[in-house]
């Protein structure tokens, strides 16, 4: 299958250069080549899937346990009173 990179470019509205185009060209036609060696396989009893491997979603046993103290929120905090954070204003 003959590639125009230049065709392509334009779509993309890119320049280049023709260096470039020749690099591209190549990568291309390898690509191509690749897909028209996986169009010879059979398929024809493989059933059509959206992932490769199955998906499971992988959950944690919800636990209730002890939140943080206020003490243990605030001591990181760069700037804070006895009970809340201190934010800049950005409201004026």
């Amino acid at each position: 299958m003959k590639i125009s990179v230049e065709h392509i470019a334009k779509l993309a509205r890119l320049s280049v250069s023709e260096k470039e185009a020749e690099a591209f060209r190549a990568q291309l036609q390898g690509i191509l080549s690749y897909m028209e060696k996986l169009n010879e396989l059979d398929t024809k009893d493989v059933e059509p899937t959206s992932h490769a491997v199955s998906l499971s979603n992988v959950l944690r046993e919800d636990i209730q346990r002890d939140s943080l103290s206020k003490e243990d929120a605030l001591a990181n905090a760069p700037d804070h009173t006895d009970k809340f954070y201190r934010v800049p204003r950005i409201i004026e």
